[in-house]
């Protein structure tokens, strides 16, 4: 069976690529690897830097303020990047829907992967499951996948710490 190329996977990678910036291209593909996408051509350093505004402007996505001005945003991305389904069995690798083109640059099919991605996650667990970080001092992103979809921080550590640090302020108080 095939899985969702356009599921949580390539949502992870941009929360990753957003929260520590690649080193360049080399990085840049073996994390899109590591996520599983399966690129139709090799990183390039302009593929990396387009990725970057790709990822800057993503990020309004991700800060909006309520759904109509996050789907405001997304919209646009999924205009540029994305296209209308069609069935595809490249490779060999089993029949599946592509929002895309086949044989894109690197970067617009990552973007393709992310926009898609996102609108997907949003429409099926809810407009608020991307966030910053409620950390004091953290603004990383996070993509909420947890069953209850409350998640408030970017990993456990950074709930930890904030925890202890209300804890610490509440026995301060007295």
């Amino acid at each position: 069976m095939h899985l969702n190329p356009y599921g949580q996977g390539p949502l992870e990678l941009a929360v990753d690529l957003l929260n520590r910036p690649p080193d360049g291209p080399a990085d840049l593909e073996r994390r899109c690897v590591r996520a599983g996408l399966v690129l139709d051509n090799p990183v390039t350093g302009d593929d990396a830097a387009r990725v970057a505004e790709f990822l800057a402007r993503w990020t309004g996505v991700v800060e909006a303020r309520g759904p109509d001005e996050r789907a405001g945003r997304l919209n646009p991305l999924l205009e540029e990047f994305s296209s209308g389904p069609r069935l595809t069995d490249h490779a060999g690798t089993g029949w599946h829907l592509h929002y895309r083109p086949d044989h894109l640059p690197a970067h617009r099919q990552i973007a393709a992967l992310v926009a898609v991605a996102t609108a997907l996650h949003l429409t099926g667990r809810g407009m608020d499951r991307l966030g910053r970080c409620a950390a004091r001092g953290c603004a990383r992103v996070y993509a909420d996948f947890s069953r209850g979809g409350r998640q408030r921080y970017c990993s456990p550590a950074c709930g930890n710490r904030d925890a202890v640090r209300r804890h610490r302020a509440r026995a301060a108080r007295g």
